[in-house]
């Protein structure tokens, strides 16, 4: 008689990792995007006597540009994830984002003409935009999709998704602000173009890094069943991220160090993790739609008061104290829309067109951002100089806040644990109720096409697997 042991089928490290290969490539969404406020402000110092220059519209161009080929690769790449396939959206979001990182940084005008390299280099910005906004409906929806693989808790699918997203975004800003200064100490402020052109050839090593992972991606078993079927808020967060540096060069002036102005806005960049971390802990307890609610109300309040005591605050003296005032607005940020708003975006329409209704969810957000950083300078040019000037942009945001709180808690649904499955049920019941036959759709085990719902059979949706969970899988079921 030959005795068997069962040995239990090892998941959750494979299952955690694939939703981290899913989402960090958002990483260089941050650094990309925190860089150009750095790297504007080194354009302006470098070639500001260069004559017929208008370095202002260039800054404002040059920063926009990136978000509206982001706008354009959400659309395109929301479409190609629910056609396609997630792992097809993602690869080719992570080589458009390296190519185009790697033409910022040797951009180069005919001729050696400074507008000619700067056109240029709006041009990459566009490019390298389309694959940072490629990842959102690729490589956030698919992060999303394995939350509710049945070997993660359900008590921190939210979380898992935070982490893998919202947060590697932030640590991106972060590093994206620390570069520059690591470089600007290494080379002195005589060899700024090397500032500058290095800090965009590094954005090229995060995606490097994480292509080799996302090629050893099954596809995704979700989208592939279920996918052939023949917010206000960001106004305010991406334009006041950017400009953090101009901010602080405002206040310290002139006159000081290019390393201090460097160093306070890594310190302002440094706010960023400990709201998006705290609201990463806390988002499956509290649940998003109210957490957001709650921290734009916070925000918006803060705000207000830090907009009061601007002219207190606006001097050298009292920098470290606006670094703090500022760098809470920005966390409290990060708390809430920051951390769900891709989160009730991603998990709150059916698999079958998830990749469309969340690339164009996050295209209007980035619409608000695009649009933000062209108002950001006009707004300060229409306030009467002074400290006026620099604090009535706090005030609008501060009020958008208040708006954005108030358009969360009364029109956006709540998202609890495995919401998706749920809502691939409900679609599917939706379409048989309606004449259309879901033969054609797969996932037949949660669908009505046998007169059983998955809820009744008791039966968990299987999300996507890497080659190393099935394999944990089928080892799990071997006779020892």
């Amino acid at each position: 008689m030959t005795n068997t042991v069962q040995a239990a089928p090892r998941r959750g490290l494979g299952k955690v990792g694939l939703i981290f290969a899913c989402g960090t490539a958002l990483f260089s969404d941050g650094y990309q995007n925190g860089v150009i406020g750095t790297v504007n402000t080194l354009i302006k110092i470098i070639y500001k006597d260069t004559p017929g220059l208008n370095l202002k519209r260039y800054s404002t161009t040059f920063s926009s540009l990136a978000f509206a080929g982001t706008f354009a690769g959400m659309l395109i790449f929301g479409l190609l994830s629910d056609r396609i396939g997630r792992k097809f959206g993602m690869i080719l979001a992570t080589l458009i984002v390296f190519l185009f990182a790697a033409l910022s940084a040797g951009a180069y005008g005919a001729g050696g003409s400074v507008g000619g390299m700067l056109a240029a280099l709006s041009a990459y910005r566009f490019l390298i935009g389309i694959g940072i906004g490629a990842e959102y409906p690729a490589g956030s929806v698919a992060a999303a999709e394995n939350t509710e693989d049945p070997g993660i808790k359900s008590g921190s699918q939210h979380m898992l998704f935070a982490l893998a997203t919202d947060v590697m975004i932030d640590w991106g800003f972060v590093v994206s602000a620390f570069t520059p200064l690591v470089l600007l100490w290494i080379f002195g402020e005589n060899h700024l173009r090397i500032v500058w052109r290095g800090s965009l050839a590094l954005g090229t090593i995060p995606p490097l890094l994480v292509l080799y992972w996302r090629l050893r991606m099954h596809e995704p078993e979700r989208p592939m069943k279920a996918s052939d079927i023949n917010d206000p808020s960001v106004v305010i967060t991406y334009p006041f991220g950017i400009y953090s540096s101009t901010i602080t060069t405002t206040i310290i002036g002139d006159s000081a160090p290019l390393t201090t102005s460097l160093g306070w806005n890594v310190v302002i960049n440094l706010f960023y993790i400990p709201g998006c971390m705290i609201g990463a802990v806390i988002v499956d307890k509290v649940k998003p739609r109210m957490l957001m609610t709650i921290a734009l109300l916070l925000q918006g309040i803060f705000g207000f008061a830090m907009s009061g005591a601007y002219g207190y605050f606006a001097t050298p003296a009292h920098i470290a104290g606006f670094t703090i005032m500022y760098g809470l607005f920005l966390s409290l940020g990060e708390l809430g829309p920051g951390i769900c708003l891709g989160l009730l975006a991603s998990k709150s329409s059916p698999t079958a067109f998830r990749g469309v209704f969340y690339g164009g969810a996050a295209a209007v957000g980035k619409v608000g951002a695009f649009a933000g950083t062209w108002a950001f300078p006009a707004i300060i040019d229409r306030f009467p100089p002074g400290p006026k000037q620099d604090s009535g942009p706090f005030w609008i945001g501060s009020g958008l806040c208040i708006l954005s709180a108030m358009i969360t808690f009364f029109f956006i649904p709540e998202v609890p644990e495995n919401h998706m499955t749920n809502e691939d049920i409900k679609f599917r019941e939706y379409l048989t109720a309606n004449g259309f036959d879901v033969s054609l759709m797969g996932l037949k085990d949660e669908g009505t096409g046998d007169g059983n719902t998955a809820a009744e059979k008791g039966e968990a949706v299987d999300v996507a697997r890497d080659a190393s969970s099935d394999e944990d899988e089928k080892k799990g079921t071997e006779n020892v």
